[in-house]
């Protein structure tokens, strides 16, 4: 009686007792330009997770598709986000100003503004953030703590460093494993 008493007793605590979760891989997005470059980024769902699922969300969507990169800073960044790239001249007054018709709330993180990270663009306001980011073209950590980083390159960093201010997205995919 007693050992039937001690392995229902085993049972039970093997049952409530939590097991250890593994742990998530962060998703991955691939973005594949018009010229059939392709960019790998790892998303910081940890450090900046809104940030992070709003990209994932408007990518889903499509909202990237054809848009063109509408800032090149050489040795800063590249930008990419506003949907009024897909239609309007580069040189346009309003280029670089639109967005998805809201905004997201600030993350600051200790992530480092280094070259490959992806920070994502706003206005004065530190909670302005929608679409637009950009991708390190070299350090600069005078950004720290003012922007929200929320990514990093992995693969295709060669590919950043030839976009041109009109270089056209072709297609962004999210993969999770």
């Amino acid at each position: 009686m007693s050992r039937r008493l001690a392995v229902l007793l085993a049972a039970l605590l093997a049952a409530a007792t939590p097991v250890a979760a593994q742990p998530t891989k962060a998703p991955t997005a691939v973005i594949t330009l018009e010229g059939g470059a392709r960019i790998v980024l790892e998303l910081f769902t940890r450090e900046a997770p809104r940030h992070a699922e709003n990209f994932v969300t408007l990518a889903k969507k499509g909202f990237y598709e054809g848009q063109r990169f509408h800032r090149v800073e050489p040795g800063f960044v590249v930008q990419l986000g506003d949907p009024q790239s897909k239609t309007l001249p580069m040189d346009h007054p309003a280029m670089g100003t639109g967005g998805p018709g809201y905004t997201i709330k600030a993350e600051f993180n200790k992530v480092p503004f280094d070259r490959g990270v992806l920070g994502m663009a706003r206005t004065q306001d530190p909670d302005s953030a929608g679409s637009q980011f950009y991708i390190m073209l070299g350090p600069a950590h005078f950004l720290n703590g003012q922007y929200t980083a929320f990514g990093r390159v992995t693969s295709g960093m060669a590919a950043v460093d030839r976009i041109k201010v009109g270089d056209r997205v072709k297609s962004i995919a999210i993969v999770t494993k």
